[in-house]
């Protein structure tokens, strides 16, 4: 299977050279891999450059944006003007971070996935970080939950849920679509990647309400927001993060801003996170 990788990119001469050295050295590699310097001021594009000279399946996209980082929008507005560079030749689609080192059979691994239940619509390995000199498990996310930072899709599944939504969210609005249209997500503990820049490290007071916005636009309605974002302000231990949470889906509601989901979609989505909160509480 032929796999296509689009990685965004702002800033991030410090870690991506890491990153692409991963990547080429890949036990299957990427038939193209599209790096999007998105307004880098470093030497992120110089960088991408040099590797390009070397291996003609790596490409440099420039695209210029607001240098403000919010989570979600800007990073999907990058990884679309990437998209927008490739053919249609690919078997997988890849979004991936610009500040990951992966297992060297990391590929090699999604593909045998893939090719073992045709069934199988996105896939990908676990976070790790560096802490005290050890690689521990970025634990922010239920072991189900493929990671923002590394998602690999089916075409076929990548078509059916319309691509990737520019809005915070969109990393979780991808799985609970292609669940949707009967997918199947499924995550290798196997493949340990080691994320060097931890989650949401610049992100402001205005992004911590986004993610409360993100809950009312993927259709939860209140009391599953309030369960998720207990959930996420434990699992990052800032509790007072509950109150930025329910803050923004209020705002969020009051402006009866549009959802990422159509009606439909999002009554099965509050139907199977009330099914998974079921199963956890009489587990």
């Amino acid at each position: 299977m032929k796999y296509y990788l689009i990685i965004p990119a702002h800033n991030e001469d410090e870690f991506i050279r890491l990153t692409l050295e991963s990547l080429v050295s890949q036990t299957v590699l990427a038939s193209k891999i599209v790096v999007v310097n998105d307004n880098s001021t470093d030497a992120t594009a110089e960088i991408v450059s040099d590797f390009a000279k070397e291996y003609p399946f790596i490409s440099l996209v420039n695209k210029t944006s607001e240098a403000i980082h919010l989570p979600g929008s800007k990073v999907i507005q990058a990884f679309q003007k990437g998209f927008e560079t490739i053919d249609a030749d690919y078997d997988i689609i890849v979004k991936l971070d610009a500040d990951l080192i992966l297992p060297l059979n990391y590929f090699e691994t999604i593909i045998n996935h893939f090719q073992s239940d045709d069934t199988i619509g996105m896939a990908g390995g676990f976070a790790y970080i560096e802490k005290n000199g050890e690689w521990i498990l970025e634990n922010l996310t239920d072991k189900d939950h493929i990671r923002g930072a590394f998602k690999a899709y089916r075409k076929a599944c990548f078509t059916d849920i319309g691509g990737l939504k520019p809005a915070m969210g969109w990393d979780t609005v991808d799985e609970l679509l292609a669940k949707y249209f009967q997918w199947k997500v499924i995550t290798d503990a196997s493949l340990i990647v080691k994320h060097l820049k931890p989650t949401g490290a610049n992100y402001n007071k205005t992004a911590r309400f986004k993610q409360g916005e993100a809950f009312y636009s993927l259709g939860y309605g209140f009391w599953i927001t309030a369960v998720s974002s207990a959930k996420l302000a434990f699992m990052k231990k800032k509790p007072l993060l509950f109150l930025d949470y329910i803050q923004g889906f209020w705002k969020a509601k009051i402006a009866k801003k549009p959802l990422l989901v159509s009606e439909k979609q999002a009554e099965f989505i509050r139907n199977y996170r009330l099914q998974k909160m079921k199963e956890k509480l009489f587990r």
